[in-house]
């Protein structure tokens, strides 16, 4: 078996194997690396979710690279602005040159007599090992596993007859427009889902067990636009950026030593979105204090909007059973339903699956 050797191995083309690339390559030019990504394109997680509405909930100023400015008018952004970014980014440096497509990076062994890694890795096409070493390996594959998303196990799905699709495996050909939806989950991909799904359908409803704390932020930062008209993009850019870190910084420290008042103003801004006569302390108040679980960012009310419109509801209760027509809830309602999406989370992998051995 041929083994190719680098200084650097770096696995996964999504936002942060390019980020290594630029700085591996800028910092110490006299090192060899190279990206071994297992799918055939860059972009990772930006690629590879194709759900409808797809975006960031954190703004592109702190998300982006400190080394490329971001200068789309929309500081909470789409995924395809995101992946053009990342693609853009590696065209421009050189790094996309660096990437071998179609490697699953499965095996690293480290020896310490010789001082590197051994890395093997499964050729997706065709499906042929193949093998590296390099003295620094820079695992930037994520946090999920990509062969399948988290989904409970839920009683009568066999008996359901529409269709049920989590969103890590959705596809194009999925359609849900002038049909009844319902999104299992209440976390940063269902209040993305909601909004997007309810342009189209006949209704959408996020059912959720709990409440998660949400709050709407403008798409659009006014202060980095406005800074973009008379500084240099870099210099803007690096403005907002750190202004952004610091203000988050303030509001987790602000939640945690204030949780009464932090949760008094989110609840606030809830209620002036969804007017008084909305129940916001069953479906919009959390059990927990704000930032001790994540909180969802919405941009510019949208979840709120189509609620109000009639177009979304959400329902808290539990799921007892799937039925022919929907979903039997533990409180004896049934939720009539066309397309049920389990926006029930991810499967937790570390270090992409990676077995890995150290002096045998």
């Amino acid at each position: 078996m041929n083994t190719e050797h680098f200084d650097v191995l770096v696995v996964g083309a999504g936002i942060s194997g390019i980020a290594a690339g630029y700085h591996l390559q800028t910092n110490c030019p006299d090192r060899t690396y190279a990206i071994l990504e297992r799918r055939d394109t860059t972009g990772g997680t930006w690629d590879f979710f194709r759900y409808p509405g797809i975006r960031s909930d954190s703004d592109m100023y702190t998300l982006g690279y400190s080394f490329r400015p971001w200068t789309d008018p929309k500081a909470i952004a789409d995924g395809p602005s995101i992946l053009r970014y990342v693609k853009e980014t590696a065209k421009e440096f050189g790094i996309d040159n660096k990437i071998r497509y179609g490697h699953h990076v499965k095996r690293a062994s480290w020896s310490t007599a010789d001082a590197r890694w051994t890395v093997e890795t499964e050729r997706t096409d065709p499906a042929l090992p193949c093998r590296f070493t390099c003295n620094f390996l820079f695992m930037c594959s994520g946090y999920y596993n990509y062969d399948q998303g988290y989904t409970p196990e839920f009683a009568g799905t066999d008996e359901f007859h529409g269709q049920i699709v989590h969103p890590q495996k959705w596809t194009d050909d999925i359609n849900y427009a002038d049909k009844r939806v319902v999104v299992v989950g209440s976390g940063a991909t269902a209040v993305t889902l909601v909004p997007e799904m309810a342009k189209t359908a006949a209704h959408v409803t996020m059912l959720q067990r709990s409440p998660t704390y949400i709050v709407s932020a403008p798409s659009e930062d006014p202060m980095a636009n406005w800074l973009r008209r008379f500084l240099p993009n870099k210099l803007a850019y690096s403005v907002t950026r750190w202004r952004n870190v610091l203000l988050g910084a303030y509001v987790f420290w602000f939640c945690r030593r204030f949780p009464e008042r932090a949760k008094a103003f989110i609840l606030g801004r809830v209620r002036a979105a969804l007017g008084t006569d909305y129940d916001v302390e069953q479906h919009f108040t959390p059990t927990y204090n704000p930032w001790q679980q994540r909180m969802c960012l919405v941009p510019d009310s949208d979840l709120f909007n189509a609620i109000k419109a009639g177009r979304a509801s959400v329902v808290t209760d539990h799921i007892d059973t799937f039925t022919q027509r929907g979903i039997q809830l533990r409180s004896g309602k049934e939720l009539e339903a066309d397309l049920v999406v389990t926006a029930t989370g991810l499967d937790l992998q570390l270090l992409g699956g990676l077995e890995v051995t150290v002096d045998g």
